[in-house]
Formats: structure tokens, C-alpha cells, sequence
């Protein structure tokens, strides 16, 4: 064992039994982030617009600050963009990480002095969470790779933006320089595809023992990889055993993955976003992840069913419940207040406070009332491929409200992977049983199949690389940008029926 697996294994062990000190106390944790964050933003222009100096109490800032999502609260963001200074947050952001935005274009989230270190240590804590579980550091030796969207940053105003991740590339710490791949050359290139074939050659002849991105974005660097040696991913890397991924639910590309690798792997899910990093895995065995509770982020939870009715009740850490939908709401100190950002989770365990990401409040399917989000999809699909060889590359629904012939549907748009075996025999058949576990999960939908008003779910086979061919079509091909599960409209599906 190296002296540095041995420093990883007692720094894992300090940071181990700092998290159970904060986790043990969620309401005063909590409480403390919530009294920081209104004292520090006291003076602003949104604290003296909000009457932050009356504050004592969260029921005192539900009733002055409403929930708010971008575009409700861009004429701030508007004014710190333009360097304004004490606008959402003491002095002036240190970045902006530009997103994609809706009716707005371009949407800049601030960063701050104190909110950016956070990003940093909430993942570097996970991987020690994992390293403290399994006493498995040896990784910590090999090589490890990030896909992440171009480091090279633009200025507005004073104030370099750029992505998230290509923002945090500039904070990998001493210690991992030496370890880290792409080199800086290769992770600047902007063609997402030239990129990921420069991070093969030069990755494909190290002892890679850390993947870490997108699973969608970080399937086609192994099939490069794959295509180049004719072997599988764990044969080229003998030493690969952590995956690290965020953003999207691995279970759909699980089976593709392990058939890529050869060879199961552990994983580590995060749930990072341009607004805060609000939770990891930290154990194996509980797919739930840590809702992090003393990151300078507080936090209230909405019930989805709730959310679009007048005077919703927002609840805070104390009031949540086991397997309930909730809108996550945050204030950060990068100087967000009461804000969607457009995600809802649900709590698998309270004791410490867990959560799995359930799909997007904006990402749904309600064209007849069924409200199907993006958790029940996604547990449809894995059920329907249980015991089965059928393999997914990619996938997306949406209604089709006006057929030329019979009832309307929901149509399954699915990249099947037949190189593996794993396209379906009868596709029909493969649709009931997807139909099916769909019924069980949504009662609503379920009542619109018995009461004739939908009938069965439809597949569309999508050909191969054609989800990346639309990315691509639309320039979000790579980087931190994902198929949406679920759409209310045809938008998506209009195109890929005519790829």
C-alpha cells in the first residue's frame, strides 16, 4: 500500500466522522445555514428589497421572499452581470456559470468566494465517503479522468464565466494534478467528438482506475475505446473500478455499461448543478445520497402536487416524508433566494436525510392528467429489462395527442443496442411489459388505459447514434448536456422522427 493510499484512508477517516457530527443535528444545521445566509446578504440589494433585517424566523422569510425561478429573478442576476456590486450576494460574483436557458437565452448563475469551495470539497468528500466504506484507496495511485465540458473562460464585465465543469477544472487540487486526465490541451477542444477521440488517445495506454462524467457522454468514449483494442473496457483498464456520474439516472445504462466493461464496477452518484452541489452516494449498498445540510445551501421542499396551486406549503429538513415527490427549493450563499431550480427528489431515508433525484418540474408528462415524471419511466424500462439480455443505448417519451388512427399514446423513443443482443424479439410485447410496469407505478395513468382515454404505450426504434445525432443538431452534443426523459410536447419527437 502507497503512502498515499494510506493518507487518503485517515484524511477519509476525519471527514467520515465530520459528516456524522452535522448529520446527527439536521434542524441545527440547517438552522445555522439559515441564519448565515440572511445576516451575510443583510446589506444587499435584495436583502434591503426582501427586509432581510426583520428576519428572525423561516415563516418570516416564507411570507417576505417568494419561490422564484430564473426568469423571475433575472433582473437581479441582470444587474451582477453587468458588475454591479452587494446586488444577491456581499460584493461581486467570482464567476458566472453560463447554462442553457429557456425564454431567456442564456442563463448566468453566479458563483461566489464562498459558494465555489463547496463544489470542490462536497466531491472530494464523496470519493472519501467511498474510500472510509470500503477501505479500497489503491485508485488513488492510477489515473483518473474527468469528462467535462472546455476549461477556457470568456469575461463579462470583470467576471470570467464559462460551464461548471469547465469553472471547477481550474480548482482540481495539488494533490490530483498528476493523476488527472485529459491533459489541458485536449479538455479546451469544443467539438465534443474530436474531444472524446483525443481523451482515448491518450488515456488508452494508462492505468485509468477512476471514470468520472455524463453516463450517455462517457458511453461513447468506451465504445471508442472498445472499437480501438476489440476488447472490453475493463481488459484495457484492468485496474478501472470506480464510475463516478451525475446529472442522470445510471440504472438505464447499467447493463450497457457492465457489457462494455466486461466486468461490474462500483459507482458513485453525485448531484451537482451550476447552483450548488446538494448530494452524493456515500454508501454502496443505499442508492439514496447524502442531502448535504452545512454547504452554505438551505433548503425547502414543496410537494410536486402542490407546487402549481395557489399558497403551496413550503416545509423545511424537520417536515419532509419518505417516498414523497417534493420541488427542491434553495438559497445558497451565491445569493440565491427561495429558488426552483427545477429538480424534485424524493427522501429515501430521514435518519441521515437521503434523497433520489426523481426527474424535473418541468420534465413530465400530463397531456391527459396522468403526471408521469421521470423516476417512473426510468423504473418502468429497468423493470421491462429484468431477466432479459435487451440493452439500451438511449431514450425519451412523449405524447402523441392526435394519431392518424385509433387512441392516443405515449410514444417510447428507444436506442436499442443491437450489436449486443440487445434489441427486443417482438416489440409489442416488449411495450406491454414496459405498458405494465408503467400501470403499476401511476395510478392516473393507469385509469386513463381502463377508462379508453390512452392505450397502450408505442415504441419508436431510434437508429443507432441518432440521440447523438440530434445533441449535435441542436449543439448540445457533449459537455454537462442530457436528454430530457420526458417532454409535454413533440418537440423532440418530431425531430427524431424525421432523423
Amino acid at each position: 500500500m502507497s503512502i498515499k493510499s494510506i493518507a487518503a484512508k485517515l484524511f477519509a477517516k476525519i471527514i467520515y466522522n465530520k459528516t456524522q457530527i452535522w448529520s446527527s443535528n439536521p434542524i441545527g444545521t440547517q438552522q445555522k445555514v439559515f441564519q448565515n445566509l440572511i445576516y451575510q446578504a443583510n446589506k444587499t440589494q435584495f436583502g434591503k428589497d426582501h427586509n432581510f433585517s426583520a428576519i428572525k424566523t423561516f415563516e418570516d422569510f416564507a411570507k417576505q421572499v417568494p419561490i422564484r425561478d430564473y426568469e423571475e429573478l433575472k433582473p437581479y442576476v441582470d444587474k451582477a452581470v453587468k458588475g454591479e456590486s452587494d446586488i444577491l450576494w456581499k460584493g461581486k460574483p467570482l464567476y458566472f456559470a453560463k447554462t442553457s436557458g429557456t425564454t431567456s437565452g442564456a442563463k448566468y448563475i453566479p458563483l461566489t468566494k464562498e459558494s465555489m469551495p463547496t463544489h470542490i470539497e462536497a466531491a472530494r468528500n464523496a470519493i472519501l465517503h467511498y474510500i472510509h466504506e470500503t477501505g479500497n484507496a489503491n485508485f488513488v495511485d492510477g489515473k483518473m479522468i474527468f469528462l467535462q465540458g472546455s476549461p477556457i473562460l470568456e469575461e463579462k464585465n470583470g467576471i470570467q464565466l464559462g460551464r461548471l465543469s469547465g469553472i471547477v477544472a481550474h480548482f482540481v487540487p495539488k494533490y490530483l494534478q498528476k493523476n488527472r486526465m485529459p491533459s489541458w490541451e485536449t479538455n479546451c477542444i469544443e467539438d465534443w467528438e474530436a474531444k472524446v477521440d483525443a481523451i482515448v488517445g491518450e488515456t488508452i495506454n494508462e492505468n485509468m482506475t477512476v471514470i468520472s462524467g455524463i453516463p450517455s457522454w462517457v458511453q461513447m468514449y468506451f465504445e471508442k475505446l472498445q472499437k480501438e483494442k476489440n476488447k472490453p473496457v475493463g481488459e484495457i483498464f484492468k485496474n478501472f473500478n470506480l464510475f463516478i456520474y451525475g446529472g442522470v439516472n445510471y440504472e438505464p445504462y447499467r447493463a450497457k455499461f457492465e457489457n462494455l466493461i466486461g466486468r461490474k464496477v462500483d459507482s458513485i452518484e453525485f448531484f451537482p448543478a451550476s447552483e450548488g452541489f446538494f448530494a452524493y452516494q456515500d454508501l454502496q449498498k443505499d442508492k439514496g445520497m447524502l442531502l448535504l445540510l452545512n454547504g452554505g445551501i438551505f433548503y425547502e421542499f414543496v410537494k410536486t402536487e402542490e407546487f402549481l396551486t395557489e399558497n403551496s406549503r413550503r416545509y423545511t429538513i424537520g417536515e419532509v416524508e419518505l417516498g414523497v415527490n417534493y420541488v427542491l427549493i434553495i438559497s445558497t450563499n451565491a445569493g440565491l433566494w427561495a429558488y426552483n431550480i427545477g429538480d424534485t427528489v424524493q427522501f429515501t431515508s430521514l435518519k441521515p436525510y437521503r434523497i433520489i433525484v426523481s426527474g424535473r418540474i418541468k420534465h413530465y408528462i400530463s397531456a391527459f392528467g396522468e403526471h408521469v415524471i421521470g423516476k417512473e419511466v426510468e423504473c418502468a424500462l429497468k423493470e421491462a429489462m429484468e431477466n432479459a439480455t435487451i440493452r439500451v443505448n438511449e431514450f425519451t417519451v412523449a405524447p402523441q395527442i392526435s394519431p392518424i388512427i385509433g387512441l392516443p399514446y405515449h410514444e417510447w423513443f428507444i436506442e436499442f443496442d443491437p450489436e449486443a443482443s440487445g434489441e427486443p424479439e417482438n416489440l409489442e410485447d416488449f411495450a406491454l411489459q414496459i405498458d405494465h410496469a408503467m400501470r403499476k407505478q401511476n395510478t392516473y395513468y393507469d385509469d386513463l388505459i381502463v377508462g379508453n382515454v390512452l392505450r397502450t404505450l408505442v415504441i419508436t426504434k431510434v437508429q443507432k447514434n441518432g440521440f447523438q445525432e440530434y445533441m449535435k443538431s441542436i449543439g448540445k452534443l457533449g459537455g454537462q448536456n442530457k436528454i430530457p426523459r420526458l417532454s409535454n410536447d413533440r418537440k423532440i419527437a418530431d425531430l427524431l422522427k424525421r432523423a
